[in-house]
């Protein structure tokens, strides 16, 4: 038996886009969720240092551990210790390595819909059942207390994301311990994705740890730290699963690159260039919030953190996937369609990623402008 596996659309997007760039076209990338900008200068440089006296092989760095161990006591006032953190090659693998500690073929899963591909998908390559919760405007497209304590019989599991991808909604302190509260009455394990934590334009996002203490958490270097392609990850564990998932990664994963380990723990020293990063992606936000209107798009999802905005294109299309080709083809601007991240209802729905320079997102703007106007969509005088 093989599980079915969904495509990642977007993946088919940014093909062609480098297609035409290739060409040639000029090409606004805007469909995949990744910095524009590298890794930090010092990191880069620490790397550099490293490349010359170190000859790596398999390693997990304990200072690393150790600095990610006091980031949550710095920032979230939470105590964990450095062994409950397993560091991973990205946190793709760390949600395999989360998933397949705490579940059998077969348990249920709760997700946000809509929600990261991946989610759905990795569930399903692992024989767990997802469970995906339609989550609208009135539930600001996140997964809730009342949802989760509705769902009958209690699922096994849940996957709750804050900020989320697709649509960078944050969820409240107070929803935050309300989940934590339904999920402990009804014995429901929480894998809570953090990867974008870093990345908030008000309120910061919370961590799951703070109310939720055995929850599993997952984080990476590819967000906030634009560290994308160094792939570097961790897992925080709870003690009584600490030894379940060290097999598991020592078997399937080993363990990440060393040079990212390097990298990574140099990064942690770079605080002022990366807030510079999120400056940018505020800037970036604004101006797009600013330029939805003149689109014709005036339905999206709240972008509170992250750097996407979810918009509503089902006043012009039944078919995102069709239509982010369109767009691509016609004007070089390349996004992801909804139907990644929503199977039922994606199909009215585009993904915008601001995460690269101010001067491609005021560019892409121009662009779309009498390009949406065509399609019927724009502002009207």
């Amino acid at each position: 038996m093989v599980a079915n596996i969904d495509p990642f659309h977007a993946i088919a997007i940014s093909r062609e886009a480098h297609r035409l760039e290739a060409e040639g076209r000029s090409i606004l990338h805007m469909e995949f969720g990744q910095p524009s900008t590298g890794a930090p200068s010092a990191a880069i440089m620490e790397a550099h240092a490293v490349l010359d006296r170190d000859p790596m092989g398999y390693w997990e760095s304990p200072a690393l551990k150790e600095r990610i161990a006091l980031h949550y006591r710095e920032r979230y006032g939470v105590a964990v210790e450095a062994e409950q953190i397993l560091l991973t090659c990205g946190a793709s693998p760390g949600l395999v390595l989360a998933l397949t500690s705490l579940f059998a073929p077969g348990a249920r899963v709760a997700t946000a819909r809509p929600g990261y591909v991946a989610y759905r998908n990795t569930l399903k390559a692992l024989y767990l059942e997802p469970l995906e919760v339609d989550c609208g405007p009135a539930e600001r497209y996140q997964i809730g207390a009342a949802a989760l304590k509705a769902l009958e019989p209690a699922p096994d599991g849940a996957i709750i994301a804050s900020p989320a991808n697709p649509t960078g909604t944050i969820i409240p302190t107070e929803e935050m311990a309300r989940i934590a509260e339904v999920c402990r009455v009804r014995g429901i394990r929480i894998v809570s994705d953090e990867i974008y934590h870093g990345l908030s334009y008000g309120e910061p996002a919370r961590s799951m740890l703070e109310f939720a203490p055995d929850a599993i958490v997952v984080n990476s270097f590819s967000k906030y730290f634009s560290m994308a392609g160094w792939r570097l990850g961790w897992v925080v564990f709870p003690p009584g699963l600490i030894e379940t998932a060290r097999a598991r990664m020592g078997n399937l994963f080993l363990t990440p690159p060393s040079l990212a380990q390097h990298a990574g723990l140099k990064a942690f020293d770079c605080i002022d260039e990366l807030e510079g990063h999120v400056a940018t992606y505020r800037r970036n936000r604004e101006l797009l919030l600013a330029a939805l209107p003149a689109l014709g798009l005036k339905e999206i999802a709240p972008p509170d953190g992250a750097f996407y905005i979810y918009a509503d294109v089902g006043h012009l299309t039944n078919d995102s996937l069709s239509f982010c080709q369109r767009l691509l083809r016609e004007t070089g601007v390349a996004t992801a369609p909804g139907i990644d991240f929503d199977p039922v209802d994606g199909h009215r729905h585009i993904r915008f990623s601001f995460a690269v320079s101010t001067d491609r997102v005021e560019d892409a703007i121009a662009r779309m402008i009498p390009w949406f106007n065509a399609q019927g969509g724009g502002a009207r005088d």
